[in-house]
């Protein structure tokens, strides 16, 4: 298209906007460079846009018109926190990346009231005396676990670590080859065992390990047996492993204590919901595993945190431990860990209150109606010229690593662009107010719906519109 050099005269100046009566009202609480920064890179997107022949005067005109408005959400934009929140439209229900389980509003209540007020984080209430912070949780980890005593760290990898540390120091622990797992971050067993003061034996091959590989390693200077759950990868085919009960006999034939890192711990069976077994804390426990350790985060849907159950006396050592001080939680972690835990209490409830058992849980039928509703609310509000708006038969993920073969069958809005960047759009949902992360295929943008929540329906659709507006010629 021919370029009118007449049409750049209609740019604003960026002196003139900042007379606006809205841009006065926002330079009274942001700052004046944020603000004119804003102006600024509105005036170079209307400038590119004139200079691509895109735009006729009518549609400047009206842009114009629009301009305060297009220029306070981008300055409220650029003045956002840097951790934020953001839509989770990738389907992966305890994703790694964007914060892992979603904590429940019931438990947000008990986070507000002690966060705004002074607690008894470290008071004895009945003896009028210093307390230990530890005191808040244990009873109730006790009374969903089974175990004798409990105690919580700041992450798993810290439970893991401080119980090699308390109970294997300078001693020998066995464990398979097959169990030698990374965790995240490239953070791996062999390594916090090395911090921790323990020696490595490990023993088997990587995909099959018998109990007398276990047995055969045994000597005097051994001090634990520990069980890895794979849970983050799985090895199919020719393959065996020892499983905790197993183990047992062993741990009672040498008196040998045995450790259990489950990684992403669950505490209800969770093939009831139609999803894979997974082994639960209290399994582990009746098992007969002296030491169990795993996450608050992930299935168990909590904040992070590295939860330790199991007998007394090795607990009661770990809290002696000077790493404990290191590793120890806040009282947002207890309060946060104490409220979702008590949602256990009834296994119903928990699965209703807890968001990522109730994601997990969701039906096909409510994926449905939450796929048409958004259907629905794109249609009504997007220029089908410009984006075509399907729902689409997909899977869901687990994530977190957790049940890394389970695929989950969802609902998802699949986005097909008319002649427009893909990847610039996706790049332009994820600079939203509320940036929206997707998922892209074959040049297809997908919204899986098991992970969105309804009330941020809106905020979809707007941050769509707003992520067509901005691809380059569109306006």
């Amino acid at each position: 298209m021919k370029q009118d050099k007449n049409l750049f005269t209609l740019i604003p100046k960026v002196d003139e906007l900042l007379e606006e009566d809205n841009i006065e009202k926002l330079l009274n609480i942001m700052p004046r460079k944020l603000v004119v920064d804003a102006i600024r890179e509105e005036i170079d997107l209307l400038r590119n846009n004139i200079r691509n022949g895109e735009l006729k005067e009518e549609e400047i005109i009206k842009i114009n018109k629009n301009m305060p408005k297009l220029i306070i959400d981008r300055a409220n934009r650029k003045n956002s926190y840097k951790l934020k929140r953001v839509v989770n439209g990738t389907g992966i229900v305890i994703h790694t990346n964007i914060g892992r389980s979603l904590i429940s509003m019931d438990v947000m209540d008990n986070i507000k009231d002690i966060a705004t007020n002074y607690s008894n984080l470290e008071y004895d209430l009945e003896k009028g005396e210093r307390g230990s912070r530890y005191s808040h949780l244990e009873d109730i980890i006790i009374e969903i676990t089974g175990g004798e005593a409990a105690m919580v760290v700041n992450n798993n990898a810290a439970a893991v670590l401080l119980v090699l540390s308390t109970m294997a120091k300078d001693k020998e622990v066995i464990v398979s080859r097959g169990e030698l797992i990374e965790i995240g971050g490239s953070f791996r067993i062999p390594d916090v065992m090395e911090q921790s003061g323990a020696k490595l034996v490990s023993v088997g091959t990587t995909n099959k390990t018998h109990l007398w590989d276990f047995e055969n390693a045994i000597t005097e200077d051994t001090a634990a047996l520990l069980k890895v759950h794979t849970s983050n990868y799985r090895i199919l085919g020719f393959t065996s492993s020892v499983s905790a009960e197993e183990l047992y006999e062993l741990k009672a034939k040498y008196n040998i204590p045995l450790i259990e890192d489950l990684g992403s711990g669950v505490l209800i069976d969770l093939s009831k919901y139609s999803l894979e077994y997974e082994p639960t804390v209290q399994d582990s426990i009746k098992n007969g595993v002296d030491v169990v350790t795993f996450s608050g985060d992930k299935l168990l849907g909590g904040p992070q945190a590295g939860i330790i159950v199991g007998k007394r006396e090795y607990i009661e050592a770990m809290k002696k431990n000077p790493l404990t001080r290191a590793f120890r939680i806040d009282k947002f972690t207890i309060s946060a860990l104490e409220a979702t835990l008590r949602l256990y209490l009834d296994e119903k409830i928990a699965v209703e209150k807890i968001p990522t058992l109730k994601m997990l849980s969701m039906s096909i039928e409510e994926l449905e109606n939450k796929a048409k509703t958004l259907y629905n609310l794109l249609t009504e509000n997007i220029d089908n010229k410009k984006c075509k708006v399907e729902i689409v038969d997909d899977y869901s993920e687990v994530g977190g690593g957790s049940l890394p073969l389970e695929k989950i069958a969802t609902k998802c809005i699949m986005l097909t662009l008319n002649n427009l960047s893909v990847s610039e759009f996706e790049r332009n949902l994820r600079e939203c107010k509320i940036p929206i992360i997707t998922r892209v295929y074959r040049d297809k943008v997908y919204i899986d719906l098991r992970t969105v929540k309804e009330d941020e329906f809106n905020i979809v659709v707007g941050g769509i519109a707003y992520g067509l507006r901005e691809l380059k010629g569109v306006h």
